[in-house]
């Protein structure tokens, strides 16, 4: 049940056993971050540290671990996978005066806190919080439990997202199902993988995507570079892309209204091995002849969502490319260091290579095509032996764009003799599909869109390190560096690569 509270949303829950409250424990361990602030309140014996118990070692993936209560130790600290999390007891406590005694200042960056107790903090909490009181219903029966949980701040939006995604895993049969968060990428979504009897299957967790502030024309980024809002774009290219024969997830359910999928599990095995990734060729060739036989086809532009609904993919227009590669400006960069009239001839020069591109015959663009949103299917033949992840961002545009993704592959070392040896299958598979298939302008396309991609993904990557907090991308940057000196080496990019030259430092000399 919705309540709605001064500062933000509440909800209501009945808990009729212990594995009800199990259930509700994974539905709020799912949804935390780093740095969250969950409090637990209650009577001796609601449950709190039960509760806190349960969480610990669900995040920590261990049922054994010792989880004693910090009744006396007042804190205890556990460094699990996904961040460092406190559990914190101030039941001893005479009044917030003796916090700081605790040393809550001094807690790990990003440490998550787990709080019972809280009203012996009142006044000091923070206003993005989620806060959970536990009461009995011994009228109920003795394991019953009520509890309200009220976003506050930030976290309200968050609190409303866990009714739903519980609301929607019930509606689906999948109330029941044990819950396991994936590694995550650099979106906004969440995946877990749901485990029901002897199924598998895959929770996409995703929010319709916020305008963001105007940066062009009065429209946002995701606007001008064409990036999905909601989950009707991946639906409809889920579906398009197995009716091509391919191995996208098949879609079980899906709640367009509130961006929530479960989706067919194509399990974990990737195209590349080791750490650090690098590619197995035989995996890196049948994507490639995935490309070939894809961009041979004709495909339509317009594609089903579900019963009147449709979905048309945009272009890959030149305001969407030009825009990306000004990311290299805005973040590798930073404004501070574009000198005046810089930004001009970039784009000038750009839009001046782009042009071919725009003129190209057109094909799906699936965008995000490289190792990340690969997976390897042994037991499929063909192309189907190649699963694809992450495709809702697709366009209409140029077939050169996919695979300069895949063989440039931002997280890949991919060596200059697979790359060329794979770009000659490619180029091989589309003259025996069609003959007029043009191999020289093909090149230059490839060439151009492989330096536009890298320029992008050197600017992303630095905005996820600048903006984001996310330092760990900029070890990329450097073979994304190498990858665009590869790229501009031909000869029709001569003027861009001048200009690279002369306004745009290494990473070792930012």
């Amino acid at each position: 049940m919705l309540l709605t509270t001064g500062g933000g949303a509440s909800f209501t829950a009945t808990l009729a056993n212990e594995q009800a409250t199990w259930h509700f424990m994974v539905d709020i361990a799912a949804a935390l971050e780093p740095g969250d602030l969950i409090t637990l309140s209650g009577d001796l014996g609601a449950g709190k540290t039960t509760f806190a118990r349960a969480m610990i070692r669900y995040l920590a993936g261990d049922e054994t671990i010792e989880v004693p209560s910090p009744t006396f130790t007042l804190i205890q600290t556990y460094d699990l996978p996904r961040f460092t999390l406190v559990h914190a007891d101030l039941y001893r406590l005479s009044g917030a005066a003796e916090l700081a005694e605790l040393g809550f200042e001094d807690l790990a960056e990003g440490a998550v806190v787990l709080m019972e107790w809280p009203d012996r903090a009142a006044g000091f909490l923070p206003p993005d919080r989620l806060d959970i009181t536990f009461t009995l219903a011994p009228q109920l029966g003795r394991d019953v439990r009520n509890v309200r949980y009220s976003g506050y701040g930030s976290f309200a939006p968050r609190a409303e997202r866990i009714a739903a995604v519980r609301s929607f895993l019930d509606a689906s049969g999948f109330g029941g199902a044990l819950r396991t968060r994936m590694q995550g990428d650099a979106s906004t979504r969440i995946f877990e993988r749901l485990r029901r009897d002897d199924e598998t299957t895959i929770l996409m967790n995703a929010p319709r995507r916020p305008d963001g502030p105007p940066v062009r024309d009065g429209k946002p980024y995701s606007a001008i570079a064409h990036l999905a809002e909601d989950i009707a774009p991946y639906v409809a290219l889920a579906a398009a892309l197995r009716a091509q024969g391919l191995s996208a997830p098949e879609i079980f359910h899906a709640d367009l209204d509130h961006g929530l999928l479960i989706m067919e599990d194509l399990g974990e095995e990737r195209i590349v091995t080791g750490e650090p990734p690098t590619p197995i060729a035989a995996r890196y060739a049948a994507a490639v002849d995935l490309l070939a036989a894809l961009h041979s086809r004709r495909l339509p532009e317009v594609l089903p969502v579900a019963s009147h609904l449709e979905y048309r993919l945009p272009r890959y227009d030149m305001q969407a490319l030009l825009i990306e590669a000004e990311l290299l400006l805005d973040w590798y960069l930073a404004d501070a260091a574009v000198k005046p009239g810089m930004r001009r001839e970039f784009t000038a020069l750009w839009r001046e290579a782009l042009q071919p591109a725009i003129d190209a015959p057109p094909t799906w663009v699936l965008r995000d095509y490289h190792s990340p949103n690969l997976l390897w299917l042994a037991d499929r033949d063909d192309i189907a032996r190649v699963g694809i992840l992450d495709f809702q961002d697709s366009l209409i545009g140029p077939a050169a764009y996919d695979v300069a993704s895949l063989l440039q592959d931002a997280r890949v070392d991919v060596p200059e003799t697979l790359e060329m040896s794979l770009l000659t299958q490619y180029v091989r598979a589309r003259r025996n599909a069609g003959p007029s298939f043009d191999t020289a302008q093909f090149t230059l396309l490839y060439a151009t869109l492989a330096a536009q991609r890298a320029t992008k993904i050197l600017g992303i990557f630095a905005r996820l390190n600048r903006r984001d907090g996310k330092p760990q991308y900029l070890r990329h940057l450097p073979r994304l560096w190498d990858y665009l000196q590869r790229s501009l080496a031909h000869p029709a990019l001569a003027a861009l690569k001048a200009w690279y030259a002369a306004n745009i430092p290494p990473p070792n000399r930012l």
